[in-house]
């Protein structure tokens, strides 16, 4: 499916029917398989044969689904999780442990920020966090010897600042380590990290590839273009596993070595395998990911050019908007568009920003966000209210900030329920 356009992947890659099997992707749901001989579960146990023993490693409608998310990103190999979160921390926790470090933009969703900053601490790996329009110099500052990987968001949640991704990923490179990038907003739709030297991909499947808010998920999808022989910052994947005979990742999988660590060791171990009916549920959004992030991105643009001319608005943060600071690097990155979120202020600070949300009638204040449905939240006292007012001023989440997620419906629907709601502030 390499070949194919983005569009078609969407909906041909992962699984090819064969003839008189079914024509739409089957929910195989079982959590064991059934084999003729003890040898044969054998050689799968020890990582020798190819093939399925039980669900919360491999699953056909999960590896399916994998696969044809690893084929839209331009990847060798992709792993599913029970959640974003899920893919956030073993993308992380595949090649760095306790005594370690790593890099991070601290332009980041909030429970990520809490993620790296709290619980991951507490496994012994630090972090150091710094803003995505750092120089390379006060990038690369920031490396110890001990630093296992750079991460960021290509379009970061909420505060919307676009990563200059072939920066990150020359910083990264030059330190020896892989960049880890998290495409949930832009989707490979929008933005294609490994075209410009990101290592790995992580997405929340939860919002735009869903798309209907029916499932929490996560996927992890390696490049394959990461050397993890080239130092010795990487012995989980260079040298011997004892828990399967003393496999070395790399040598036996080659390109594969990434996901199947992830696979066979962190998901054996510790489990975050999604069902095969969420992964069933994430492959009809797939299919029409492609369209409706188009209708996303155009809302978006017209609601974004709405609100900023609205008396009644401070500021507006969208990268379509060509005032936008980031507009030009979204042009290199995201040429057909960001996503359908945008972030905008009202006059009146946070007291205003309720009023706002609490006077809409066809947008759901909902913990959520890029599903079909239009949607709006207050980050400073939600999905960020862990957060310090340091480290919500140095990620870019003021009190006035306001999340709003652009649906799919009629445009003009959308910007007539925020007129409305604006004029009870």
């Amino acid at each position: 499916m390499s070949d194919y356009k983005i569009a078609t992947k969407a909906v041909q890659s992962g699984y090819t029917p064969k003839n008189g099997e079914p024509r739409v992707l089957p929910i195989v749901q079982s959590t064991t398989y059934k084999y003729d001989s003890s040898f044969e579960m054998g050689q799968l146990f020890d990582l020798e044969a190819e093939g399925y023993f039980y669900t919360r490693l491999q699953n056909p409608t999960n590896d399916a689904v994998a696969a044809k998310i690893a084929d839209m990103e331009g990847g060798v190999a992709a792993m599913l999780t029970s959640s974003g979160q899920a893919a956030s921390f073993y993308s992380i926790f595949n090649i760095a442990g306790a005594g370690d470090h790593v890099v991070s933009s601290c332009s980041i969703y909030g429970g990520t920020f809490n993620l790296f900053s709290v619980t991951m601490k507490k496994m012994g790996i630090d972090f150091t966090f710094i803003h995505p329009d750092a120089s390379e110099e006060e990038l690369m500052a920031c490396f110890r010897p001990n630093t296992k990987a750079v991460f960021a968001e290509t379009l970061a949640n909420p505060v919307l600042d676009v990563l200059d991704i072939e920066k990150f990923a020359k910083c990264a490179h030059a330190g020896g380590v892989p960049l880890i990038v998290d495409n949930t907003f832009p989707t490979p739709v929008n933005c294609r990290p490994f075209a410009f030297g990101a290592d790995i991909v992580i997405h929340s499947t939860t919002k735009y590839m869903d798309g209907h808010a029916t499932s929490v998920g996560g996927v992890i999808v390696d490049s394959g273009n990461f050397d993890w022989t080239q130092n010795d910052k990487f012995p989980g994947l260079t040298t011997p596993d004892d828990s399967y005979h003393g496999i070395v990742y790399t040598e036996k999988f080659g390109k594969g070595a990434y996901i199947t660590k992830a696979t066979a060791q962190l998901m054996r171990d510790l489990g975050s395998i999604p069902s095969p009916h969420n992964a069933f549920l994430l492959n009809l959004g797939l299919e029409t990911l492609p369209l409706r992030v188009a209708k996303h991105c155009e809302n978006a643009q017209k609601v974004a050019e709405y609100l900023e001319t609205h008396e009644k608005v401070s500021w507006v943060r969208y990268p379509g908007l060509k005032s936008d600071k980031y507009h030009d690097l979204a042009q290199k990155y995201m040429p057909n568009g960001s996503s359908g979120v945008i972030s905008f202020g009202v006059k009146g600070g946070r007291e205003a920003a309720t009023k706002f949300m609490d006077s809409l009638k066809l947008a759901a204040i909902v913990t959520h966000v890029a599903d079909c449905r239009t949607c709006v939240l207050h980050p400073a006292s939600t999905t960020h209210r862990q957060l310090t007012d340091q480290q919500l001023e140095e990620a870019g989440v003021g009190a006035d900030l306001i999340r709003f997620s652009v649906g799919i419906e009629d445009s003009e629907d959308i910007i007539a329920d925020i007129a409305q709601a604006l004029s009870q502030v």
